[in-house]
């Protein structure tokens, strides 16, 4: 069921995003530092998102390893004290 959903979904996604493309067809200037180019405005708004999560990725990134690599020192520290604990029941 959850895999129609998101089927249906990626669907959905891929119908808004046509019908955006073929409702913002006409070219517009892109003036960039080497030059001039005419781009579909759809495919500018398009290449800025994507740029813009890859950003947004890349930033976070080292924020996502130091907390993997805390949770994995936090799992270490809870064997060991989980070992501690079944050895100090086994002593009393």
């Amino acid at each position: 069921m959850a895999r129609l959903l998101g089927f249906l979904l990626l669907v959905i996604l891929v119908v808004l995003g046509l019908s955006f493309a073929v409702l913002n067809s006409q070219s517009v200037a892109l003036n960039y530092y080497f030059g001039v180019r005419d781009i579909p405005l759809s495919m500018i708004v398009v290449v800025s998102l994507v740029a813009g999560a890859v950003t947004g990725i890349l930033v976070s990134l080292g924020t996502i390893v130091r907390l993997k690599q805390q949770a994995g020192s936090l799992r270490r520290r809870l064997r060991t004290a989980q070992r501690d604990a079944e050895q100090a029941r086994i002593l009393e």
